[in-house]
C-alpha cells in the first residue's frame, strides 16, 4: 500500500521540490520537512500528559492504567522510529537526484499519517496495530536498503568522504 500511496502522491500532487544544488541545502530542506513529522509525537505527548493527569489512579507514578500506557508506549516507540527515520532521510537526501527530491516531503507525510494510524489502531486493540506499524517501518526499511545500496554499491569510493 505504501508504494501505491507514494507513487500516487508523487504523480498527482502539484508541487515540486525547490532547486537544491548543494548537499547542505538538501540537508536543510530535509530538516525543515522532517520537523512536520514530529507533529504526531508532540500530539502524543500532550495526550499522554493529559491522560496521566486525568487518570483515576491513586498513585500517579505507580502502575499505569491501560489508557495511560497506550499513549506512553506510542510516544516512546514514535520517538525511536523518528530517530531512525530522520537519519535515513538525511542520508537519502544526499543521494537522490534533483528530479525526485519531491519524495522528501511525501515520505514525511507518510510517516506522520502512518504514526497517527498506528496510534488509533493501537488504541482500538493491540492486534490491529500491525497495519500502522508496517506503514511506518516498511518505508523506513526501504530507505535504509536504498541508502546502503548507494553507499556500498554505487559509490563505495565516497563512503567516508
Amino acid at each position: 500500500l505504501c508504494p501505491c500511496l507514494i507513487y500516487g502522491a508523487y504523480v498527482f500532487l502539484p508541487f515540486d521540490a525547490p532547486l537544491l544544488p548543494t548537499v547542505s541545502a538538501r540537508l536543510v530542506y530535509t530538516l525543515r520537512c522532517t520537523a512536520f513529522a514530529t507533529f504526531p509525537i508532540v500530539l502524543g505527548m500532550i495526550v499522554s500528559g493529559t491522560s496521566r493527569l486525568c487518570s483515576s489512579a491513586l498513585e500517579p507514578f505507580g502502575d499505569l492504567r491501560r489508557e495511560v500506557e497506550i499513549h506512553r508506549t506510542y510516544v516512546s516507540q514514535s520517538v525511536h522510529l523518528f530517530i531512525l527515520y530522520f537519519f535515513n532521510m538525511a542520508v537519502l537526501a544526499t543521494y537522490l537526484p534533483q528530479e525526485v527530491l519531491k519524495l522528501i516531503p511525501l515520505l514525511t507525510g507518510l510517516f506522520a499519517i502512518s504514526r497517527l494510524i498506528y496510534w488509533l489502531s493501537y488504541a482500538i486493540g493491540r492486534s490491529f496495530r500491525a497495519f500502522g506499524f508496517s506503514m511506518t517501518f516498511l518505508p523506513l526499511l526501504a530507505m535504509l536498503l536504498w541508502n546502503l545500496y548507494n553507499m556500498f554499491v554505487l559509490e563505495p569510493e565516497n563512503l567516508l568522504a
